[in-house]
């Protein structure tokens, strides 16, 4: 019974009515009546002030803090996040608004880790399938070299020409996989110099209208002649962004197709370059993916048309060591334009 803020409250009040009854006794004038309603009044009062105070102030609070803390022992933080904005003038309130902000802070440390899990099995499982392809083909080749093909010379060049190019595939996805995990661990610099823009994307196209032509395309590049596309940029990693936009717009578009690059200076100081494909575009639930590792819209055709999967992760990561972002918009059946921003320098 005394461990409830009834119970308390009770003993605490005839404890108070005794008290008061006994002093007033001492009084000559102190009538049985007066004794009586003083004993009754401050009983009451006694029993109502105390049992508000115990249960609202403290019990109810400290019963708050338990339910909290047996909750964290069995890792269920849903329904903290309600309990800590309630409003409350026990001096408790402190104590449980401190653990119930802990609860919260650990409930959002368990979601991280459960979404860094969730993308280390991913990534592991994806990073195994795109090693195991080059890994396996030239493999194969090599073994029936060894079996015997080796004393064929026509066959022998063929499969060692084959097994190179897997091998170099494996080379270039290797060196993409140290790039991006040096760029999101701050390992690469960025080596910031003035350079004019207009002439990188046009040593970009150059070195991809061999490419283009293998496939009918034609590179188009607007701009105006008239302005000048000066930016202070990492010009090699910029080199490296406008290569690979313009490789993919090659690379997902229809043969005899056209790849539109638009270089634009804005007045408020900003350089923008969009890549235009016409080729088939990109499904809506897969445009806020494709900037994932090893991500690909249709991954059979896409590794059939060469790529490590880890280009656009690699331009997002360039983009944004620039203080910019890549964009993208697409229409199904009439193609991609991806975008960029850079500062123009005066």
């Amino acid at each position: 019974m005394l461990t409830t803020s009834r119970g308390i409250s009770l003993v605490l009040a005839i404890a108070i009515s005794t008290l008061t009854v006994a002093f007033l006794l001492l009084l000559d004038d102190a009538t049985p009546t007066l004794l009586v309603v003083a004993g009754g009044i401050s009983f009451s009062v006694s029993y109502i002030l105390m049992n508000v105070t115990l249960e609202f102030l403290i019990f109810k609070e400290i019963s708050n803090i338990y339910s909290v803390l047996e909750k964290i022992q069995k890792k269920d933080y849903t329904s903290i996040a309600e309990k800590s904005t309630r409003l409350s003038i026990s001096p408790l309130k402190k104590i449980n608004k401190t653990i119930n902000s802990y609860a919260l802070s650990k409930n959002k440390e368990i979601e991280t880790l459960q979404k860094n899990a969730a993308f280390r099995r991913e990534f592991i499982a994806d990073i195994s399938h795109e090693l195991k392809t080059p890994i396996f083909a030239a493999q194969g080749y090599i073994h029936t070299l060894l079996d015997g093909a080796v004393e064929d010379k026509s066959v022998r060049l063929k499969f060692l020409k084959r097994a190179a190019k897997s091998l170099n595939a494996l080379d270039k996805l290797v060196q993409d996989l140290l790039t991006l995990n040096q760029m999101e661990s701050g390992v690469i610099k960025f080596h910031f110099e003035a350079f004019d823009l207009k002439e990188v994307i046009h040593e970009v196209i150059e070195e991809l209208e061999h490419k283009a032509s293998k496939r009918d395309m034609l590179i188009r590049f607007y701009y105006d002649k008239e302005k000048q596309y000066h930016t202070f940029a990492d010009k090699d990693k910029i080199f490296r962004v406008c290569q690979n936009l313009i490789s993919n717009a090659i690379k997902y578009n229809h043969d005899g197709g056209e790849v539109e690059v638009h270089l634009k200076a804005h007045k408020g100081q900003k350089l923008t370059v969009e890549v235009k494909d016409n080729g088939k575009g990109i499904p809506p639930e897969d445009l806020k993916r494709i900037f994932e590792r090893f991500y690909r819209v249709e991954k059979s055709r896409s590794r059939e048309k060469g790529g490590t999967g880890l280009g656009l992760a690699i331009v997002k990561h360039i983009l944004e060591g620039h203080k910019s972002k890549i964009s993208v918009s697409s229409t199904l059946g009439k193609g991609s334009i991806f975008s960029f921003e850079l500062p123009a320098e005066k």
